[in-house]
């Protein structure tokens, strides 16, 4: 009688933790699917039921880059997942990752890594801005603009902001300083006409009219920051002997303090330099600039404006 062969045992041992918690878990999604992934794991989702995230504090990303990601997603998968919240089964919504699920779906990928985690509409808000402020790539006005978004939209307090970004009272305040240029010199600083270091130079200088005077200087002389600042402390010291500079300063101060602190307000509500304007017989007018589209469409959400 021909001995009965025993089944073969199957060989898992050297075959490494990865492959056996890769085992584990395309079991457990087979036998659950993604209808049923839980807040706090990390599985794949498809693509096809992941929203964009409505807060993503920007919309636009470089064409190039994206291509060149998804060239890389193509060779190496996500090496790093993307945050979700659980809409609904089989439905989410991005928290962070908008460029990796932008490039996912460029590469033709049907699933992607993401970890899925509970978030209401605030924390979405904050968690997109801080992730969007620590991009490389960013300027010093996009980044200004996230900090008092930060401020204004999450109720953030500046020492709350800085342990949540990782800077000092300091730094978080010079950026928000350079909101207070006019559009003008903001857009110069955003399309890297002229640097963070001007810009600075240039906010010590409080008539308006004034600092677009140098600034429109420091664009023709090519100046570098050291000479911008040179050339912001002899104005300066001009200003202090001239009659009329003096005289142009007074009627500036003679703004009311009602008035004045209605502007300092509006300016920090919509996290731009508002301009208001009081004329004779009680009329005025109430300027809000705006740097770029993405910037003007903040403005308008903050105003209720479809």
């Amino acid at each position: 009688m021909a001995e009965k062969k025993k089944p073969k045992k199957r060989n898992v041992l050297g075959r490494g933790l990865e492959a056996l918690l890769n085992d584990s878990a395309k079991m457990h999604s087979e036998s659950l699917g993604t209808r049923h992934l839980l807040t706090g794991s990390i599985g794949e989702i498809p693509v096809a039921d992941i929203e964009a995230n409505p807060y993503q504090p920007r919309s636009n990303f470089e064409e190039k880059s994206l291509k060149e990601l998804a060239a890389s997603i193509k060779v190496h998968g996500i090496i790093q997942p993307v945050t979700v919240r659980k809409l609904s089964p089989g439905k989410y919504q991005l928290i962070t990752g908008d460029r990796r699920l932008q490039a996912s779906r460029l590469a033709d990928k049907k699933v992607i890594p993401a970890y899925i985690r509970t978030a209401n509409d605030q924390q979405m808000l904050e968690m997109a801005l801080i992730e969007n402020i620590h991009r490389e790539n960013l300027n010093a006005i996009e980044i200004a603009l996230a900090y008092q978004r930060l401020i204004t939209d999450c109720n953030l307090k500046h020492e709350e902001l800085g342990d949540r970004v990782g800077k000092n009272r300091a730094t978080i305040n010079n950026y928000l300083r350079l909101l207070k240029l006019p559009p003008d010199i903001q857009v110069a600083v955003r399309d890297s006409k002229i640097t963070m270091g001007h810009a600075r130079a240039l906010i010590n200088i409080e008539n308006i009219e004034l600092q677009l005077t140098l600034f429109h200087k420091i664009l023709k002389d090519d100046l570098s920051v050291r000479k911008a600042e040179e050339l912001v402390r002899n104005f300066g010291n001009t200003f202090k002997s001239d009659p009329s500079a003096r005289q142009q300063k007074k009627s500036q101060e003679a703004m009311s303090h009602e008035m004045a602190n209605l502007q300092k307000q509006l300016s920090s509500h919509f996290g731009s330099k508002v301009v208001v304007k009081n004329y004779k017989s009680n009329t005025g007018e109430i300027r809000i600039p705006f740097v770029s589209v993405d910037d003007l469409n903040r403005i308008l959400e903050i105003l209720e404006v479809d």
